[in-house]
């Protein structure tokens, strides 16, 4: 029996027997449980390699659990694009936990670190089931999983508002999914069927029905909530700044952009694309949205003094960027709001691991706080300099690429007024980093610092995720390529229809 051909659900099982073994390794001793959660993410992330191998040579992978023919049975369902998504979380996720060790040590009372890790888990492998599912319900049961998590993942720091922010991430996140559940049973109620590409074959006779289009109303509200895209972001600042650093990153990585992910899912796949731009004027409501989001998430970023914040307010405005691809219906804006999804998680992920850092040795988030730190961390100070950077979008960096090809998109498509925006936010981007690196290189203290680094488990995630930003910005054709097939499956009907 060829194992390779089980990765699917593979991805899925591999972390799910590990979340109830994690804290029995626990009660031996905690580092054990690290160890084999950042085992098991290793793994999923070693099988998205394969899947993206597999799918990139021989096309889309169509797996029927318990033998049951879709759309009858549940089908995990892995063409270009969901590979892509399920190698970039995953790659983030392990990342994540390699970093964790020491910080979650840190930052977590003892007797919870075995039971953090199992959490993390289960966070991660919701992320995996929305990516790789086919079957629409069982998207939204994946996404109930990672969001269950998540609210126990931001409540398990030691700090004061950790539970608040918790509960206010609950409040909203449970309206989200409350739209979403409510527009997966009106297309269920239209076409009897919950499995996606039966309903993609099956939708385009209805598109005039009004259950129809109240269904598909219902989830693109709940996907903008859980995207946090703005004015629907009020969960995320919170959650990001009161978070342990290790969950931060995880978090500003992953969860919002696999919301985006099941966005352009609908809208491109379950959905026909002409659907959303001549049945319902979707496609300009949410160019409205991002292009408001890039300017107000940079806008209000530029007035943050604790570091966290100033980094959630620009996850806002990347998040604009993505939903902007998206709504320009164009296959060259798409494919930067596809490599997106790998550059801002890499990025945001590395942003969020440099200021773990500095929270770990100075104990502080202030801005204010951060003088010296060129001098006394180094290291952690130049990998924040190339994450500014390249989330500013310099040239050699992998956010200049994102940036070119929505451009570039934006040119072809006739969407100067974006060319516009992209380029004010770049400018504003520049002006709240900017001011952090004054600050951490410039900034005059009363002391000589003594070079005190961040431990090396904490360094070592944090400059590969840099040099990422660096390969990924000059040999761009790597993450491009895949990503321009994804987009091409897409604007074509793929292997879905």
């Amino acid at each position: 029996m060829n194992i390779a051909q089980h990765f699917p659900i593979l991805a899925v099982v591999i972390p799910l027997i590990a979340v109830p073994i994690i804290p029995l390794l626990g009660r031996i001793h905690r580092d054990i449980s690290w160890a084999a959660a950042a085992a098991a993410g290793g793994a999923s992330f070693f099988i998205s390699v394969i899947l993206t191998h597999e799918v990139w040579v021989n096309g889309t992978i169509s797996y029927q659990l318990g033998g049951w023919t879709p759309p009858k049975g549940i089908e995990y369902r892995v063409d270009l694009l969901a590979a892509f998504v399920l190698m970039v979380i995953s790659f983030v996720g392990f990342l994540s936990l390699l970093y964790a060790k020491k910080s979650v040590d840190k930052e977590i009372e003892p007797h919870r670190i075995p039971s953090f890790y199992a959490v993390f888990i289960l966070f991660l492998l919701g992320l995996y089931g929305i990516v790789i599912t086919g079957d629409i319900f069982n998207l939204y049961v994946f996404l109930e999983i990672t969001s269950l998590a998540g609210y126990a993942l931001i409540a398990s720091g030691k700090r004061r508002y950790s539970i608040m922010a918790s509960f206010n991430y609950l409040i909203l996140g449970t309206i989200a999914a409350t739209f979403v559940v409510l527009g997966i049973a009106y297309l269920y109620m239209a076409t009897g069927t919950l499995n996606m590409q039966d309903l993609s074959q099956r939708l385009p006779e209805m598109y005039q029905s009004k259950v129809v289009i109240t269904g598909f109303v219902f989830i693109v509200v709940g996907l903008l909530v859980k995207m946090a895209l703005f004015p629907l972001h009020f969960w995320l600042p919170d959650a990001y700044k009161y978070s342990p650093s290790a969950v931060s990153a995880a978090m500003a990585a992953t969860s919002t952009k696999v919301a985006a992910y099941v966005l352009i899912r609908m809208m491109f796949t379950v959905f026909d694309i002409e659907f959303s731009i001549s049945g319902l004027p979707v496609t300009q409501i949410l160019m409205v949205l991002a292009c408001i989001a890039i300017l107000a998430g940079s806008i209000i970023a530029i007035s943050q003094q604790n570091i966290k914040l100033m980094l959630a307010y620009s996850s806002v405005g990347q998040i604009g960027y993505i939903v902007l691809a998206l709504a320009m219906v164009n296959e060259v804006a798409l494919t930067g709001g596809i490599v997106h999804v790998l550059n801002h998680a890499i990025i945001k992920g590395g942003l969020f691991f440099c200021t773990g850092a500095v929270a770990y040795k100075l104990g502080t988030e202030k801005i204010s706080d951060m003088k010296g730190i060129g001098r006394r961390m180094p290291v952690t100070a130049f990998a924040f300099t190339i994450f500014a950077l390249s989330i500013v979008g310099v040239p050699l960096t992998a956010g200049f690429v994102t940036k070119w090809y929505l451009i570039t998109g934006a040119i072809a498509s006739g969407h100067w007024f974006a060319i516009s925006v992209i380029l004010l936010s770049s400018l504003l981007t520049a002006i709240y980093f900017g001011r952090v690196v004054n600050v951490m290189y410039f900034g005059k203290t009363d002391e000589t610092p003594v070079k005190d680094e961040a431990p090396m488990g904490m360094l070592v995630p944090t400059l590969i995720a840099a040099a990422l930003c660096i390969v990924f910005g000059i040999a761009a054709e790597i993450p491009v390529e895949l990503a321009s097939g994804a987009a091409d499956a897409l604007f074509g009907g793929g292997s879905w229809k």
